[in-house]
């Protein structure tokens, strides 16, 4: 960066100008997003540029006071991990004072513990130090949560003392038990103790829990985190025993699985036996994966799962979404004849026809996009005629 100074003036007036647009946005999130990541770049000029620790800790902080959009709500917490040494110590003496402030005023109001923005704050710039006792004291004035306990776990993590790590975590789980309502903050405290267990060298305490906690929710999430404590050796068997106990579960999660791991002729034979009705159940996140999976191998499977897609947004009546209901029409209609399954597929488009006719905007396109397309035994598209009857 040749001239960083001016590279962070010019980050200022590229944040003003999104402040100008703002009205004028439709995805809120994602564009509040950029902006921080602007306030990022912001800050390392600033400091590639040996500007002033203060001034970079005071204008962030009037970004936050002024901002009435929401985009800064999570600046504090990422300046953190963006400020250099003497940066963090003077991001940290601003917003202490405002926490005191903010401390002094909330305490009179109410008398016990609180929630303040300064607090969480504080508390990331205490994590980005490294610091148990500041952190600890910040949440003895504002109560303790079972996402505090993964932060000061994860701290000493990071100083290697692991049973003191542990001990957090532990700490975490059983408030997160009490009160199992209460959030963690995003932290999956199980998977970090099971990962500070292995650490120990009592991975098959971590296999253990891994393996409950597949049992609870079967699926790629629970399935993954258990396979990383199951030796190379182990993995075939640990595998069938978890796939069995996925059958069991949730349709779902049980094809989601299978498609992750590749088992598409259990997939197959389970999706045999799955009602119609079960298919367009299914979320389209679900089925179109499995469908695609299917089709090679096992067309007739994968032509019901096709059809499934198509008949779930036809009987929703969501015209915006034809278009992707027409490819799946399309794909089935190739999974039917590469099966030999003509009459089954002749059987779909009469049910169209009779079902679906007055779905004008739907038989235009059937009739644009498949005129003249010819199959064995006349199993074309419905068109023309027919599907003009009560439109």
């Amino acid at each position: 960066m040749s001239d960083p100074l001016r590279a962070a003036r010019l980050y200022e007036a590229f944040i003003a100008a999104c402040y100008l647009k703002a009205d004028e946005i439709d995805s809120e999130w994602e564009f509040g997003r950029f902006i921080g990541e602007l306030a990022s770049g912001w800050i390392r000029a600033r400091q590639a540029g040996h500007a002033d620790a203060g001034g970079t800790a005071r204008t962030l902080l009037s970004w936050i006071d002024r901002d009435d959009y929401g985009f800064f709500n999570d600046l504090g917490s990422e300046a953190a991990k963006v400020l250099d040494r003497a940066g963090l110590a003077a991001f940290e003496r601003e917003v202490q004072a405002r926490f005191e402030k903010a401390s002094a005023k909330r305490r009179d109001q109410s008398g016990d513990h609180y929630s303040d923005p300064w607090a969480q704050i504080l508390k990331s710039i205490y994590q980005q130090q490294h610091s148990v006792e500041k952190y600890l004291g910040v949440t003895e004035r504002t109560g303790l949560s079972p996402a505090d306990c993964a932060a000061v776990a994860s701290m000493f993590e990071a100083k290697r003392e692991l049973n003191d790590a542990l001990g957090w975590i532990e700490r975490g789980l059983a408030m997160q038990d009490a009160q199992p309502f209460q959030s963690d903050g995003g932290h999956n405290l199980a998977g970090m103790r099971r990962t500070l267990l292995k650490k120990l060298g009592r991975g098959q305490e971590a296999l253990d829990s891994a393996w409950v906690e597949f049992e609870k929710r079967p699926g790629v999430f629970a399935y993954e985190e258990l396979m990383r404590y199951v030796s190379k050796p182990d993995r075939a068997g640990w595998h069938e025993k978890t796939m069995a106990a996925a059958e069991r579960g949730n349709l779902g999660s049980f094809i989601d699985l299978c498609v992750k791991a590749k088992e598409t002729r259990r997939l197959a034979e389970c999706l045999e036996h799955t009602s119609d009705r079960e298919l367009e159940g299914q979320s389209h996140y679900v089925t179109e994966p499995a469908a695609t999976a299917l089709a090679k191998a096992h067309p007739a499977v994968a032509a019901r799962v096709f059809r499934a897609l198509c008949m779930r947004t036809l009987k929703a009546a969501k015209s915006k979404y034809y278009d992707a209901a027409l490819a799946h029409l399309e794909e089935a209609r190739r999974c039917y004849l590469a099966a030999g399954l003509e009459q089954q597929w002749e059987a779909l488009a009469l049910e169209i026809r009779r079902d679906h006719y007055r779905k004008s905007k739907l038989h235009a396109r059937l009739q644009r996009d498949h005129c003249g397309q010819k199959s064995p035994r006349g199993a074309d598209f419905p068109r023309s005629g027919a599907l003009a009857v009560g439109e």
